[in-house]
C-alpha cells in the first residue's frame, strides 16, 4: 500500500492550480454556522422567531435544522473521498490529517477508506470490488442483498462501518500488513476519541442534546450518501467504467449547486476511469467522451431525480452489479493486485474485452 497517491507532473500541476476553497469554504460555513446556532441556542435561548418560550424550538426550526446538518454532513463525507483521492488539495498533508479526522468522526478509518476505493476503482462492479459488497459479490443471494440495502439506507453510517471494516476485519483481505497496523492504530484513536465523548455526554447528562444536535442528522447524512452510491452504482452490469455507473450532468441550479458542494462526485463515470484527475475536469472530460463516441449511449443524466428514478426498479427487484445483475464472469485484469490509483483504469488495469470505450 501507498499511503500517498503517486500522481504524474502534470495530474499534480493540475491539482495545484484547481481549488477548492470556495466548495469547501461553503461547506464549512453551511455546517458550522447551522452546528454553532443551534448549540448557542440551546444553551442561551431560542429567539422568538423559532420558539415561543425560548426553551422548545418550533418544528419547523427542528425538521430544518436536522435537514440542513444531514446534507452537510453529507457533503463532509464527499470531502472524505476527496482526501482518500488526495485530490482535495495539493498538501497532501492536510488530505491525510483531513481525512484522518472525518474517519475518527464517523468511525470509518481513513486507511481502511482509501484501500476499499482504490480497489473500487481498480475492479468495478466485479467480485473484486470490496466497497459495492455485497452488492457485486455473486455468491451473496438477492434476499442478502435486500437486506443490507436496507442496512444502508436506514442506518446510514453503519452500513458504511461495515463496508469498508470488512478490508480489516476479513480473513481474505488483500491488504498489506503496513496498512493492517496503521487502520488498528487508526481504530484505536478513534475508540478512544469515542470513549472521552460518551463519559463527557454521561457526566454532563447531555444525551438527548448530542442525539437530536448530532447523531440523528449525521445518520441521516450517511444514508443521502449511500442512497448516492446506489444511484450512481444499482443495476450497472458493465465492467467499463464509462458504462458501468450513472453520471449526472447537472442542468439546473440545484443539481449543479448540489454537484459544487460535493467536489463534481456526481460526474461519476470520467472519475472512475482516472481517478487521479482534479474534481473540476470532470465535467469536460464527460463531455468530451460523449463528443468523441456519438454512437455510444451513455448513461449520462441531467438532474439526479432522474439517475434516481433509472437506480429505483434495481434496488427494489434486485440490488446488484456487474454478474449479479447480468453481466459475463470479467476477464482477468491485467493487473490484478492494485495497491494505488491509477491514471487510466481502462487501459492500465481491464482487459480489452471489458474495455467498451477506448
Amino acid at each position: 500500500m501507498s499511503s500517498d497517491t503517486r500522481f504524474t507532473p502534470e495530474e499534480t500541476k493540475a491539482i495545484a492550480e484547481k481549488t477548492t476553497k470556495w466548495n469547501l469554504s461553503a461547506v464549512r460555513l453551511g455546517f458550522f454556522g447551522f452546528l454553532i446556532l443551534e448549540i448557542v441556542w440551546r444553551t442561551t435561548g431560542y429567539p422568538g422567531w423559532i420558539s415561543n418560550n425560548g426553551q422548545d424550538p418550533n418544528l419547523w426550526w427542528q425538521l430544518s435544522y436536522t435537514a440542513c446538518i444531514a446534507f452537510f454532513v453529507f457533503c463532509w463525507t464527499s470531502a472524505f473521498h476527496e482526501t482518500v483521492h488526495q485530490t482535495l488539495s495539493s498538501h497532501n498533508n492536510f488530505n491525510k490529517h483531513l481525512g484522518r479526522v472525518i474517519g475518527s468522526v464517523v468511525f470509518i478509518p481513513y486507511t481502511a477508506y482509501r484501500e476499499t476505493h482504490i480497489r473500487h476503482h481498480a475492479y468495478l462492479n466485479r467480485p473484486e470490488d470490496w466497497e459495492l459488497w455485497p452488492y457485486s459479490d455473486p455468491n451473496r443471494g438477492r434476499g442478502f442483498r435486500r437486506l443490507f440495502a436496507m442496512v444502508d439506507l436506514l442506518l446510514g453510517l453503519v452500513g458504511a462501518m461495515i463496508v469498508y471494516g470488512r478490508i480489516y476485519w476479513c480473513k481474505n483481505s488483500p491488504i498489506s500488513s503496513q496498512s493492517r497496523r496503521q487502520i488498528r492504530n487508526e481504530y484505536i484513536y478513534a475508540v478512544g476519541l469515542w470513549i472521552a465523548l460518551a463519559s463527557w455526554l454521561t457526566l454532563s447528562a447531555n444525551w438527548l442534546n448530542f442525539l437530536e444536535v448530532w447523531l440523528l442528522p449525521a445518520m441521516i447524512g450517511g444514508s443521502i450518501q449511500n442512497l448516492r452510491k446506489f444511484t450512481e452504482h444499482l443495476g450497472m452490469a458493465s465492467y467499463d467504467p464509462l458504462l458501468g455507473t450513472r453520471t449526472v450532468r447537472g442542468t439546473n441550479w440545484i443539481t449543479r449547486l448540489s454537484s459544487f458542494l460535493n467536489f463534481d462526485i456526481f460526474i461519476h463515470g470520467p472519475h472512475h476511469r482516472h481517478p487521479r484527475v482534479a474534481h473540476t475536469s470532470l465535467g469536460k472530460m464527460m463531455d468530451d467522451y460523449v463528443v468523441s463516441n456519438p454512437d455510444r449511449d451513455f448513461p449520462v443524466y441531467g438532474t439526479y431525480l432522474q439517475a434516481s428514478l433509472a437506480m429505483l426498479p434495481w434496488l427494489i427487484r434486485n440490488p446488484g452489479v456487474g454478474m449479479n445483475v447480468g453481466a459475463a464472469a470479467p476477464a482477468t485484469a491485467k493487473a490484478f493486485d492494485i495497491r494505488d490509483f491509477v491514471q487510466d483504469v481502462s487501459r492500465e488495469v481491464l482487459e480489452n474485452e471489458d474495455v467498451s470505450i477506448g
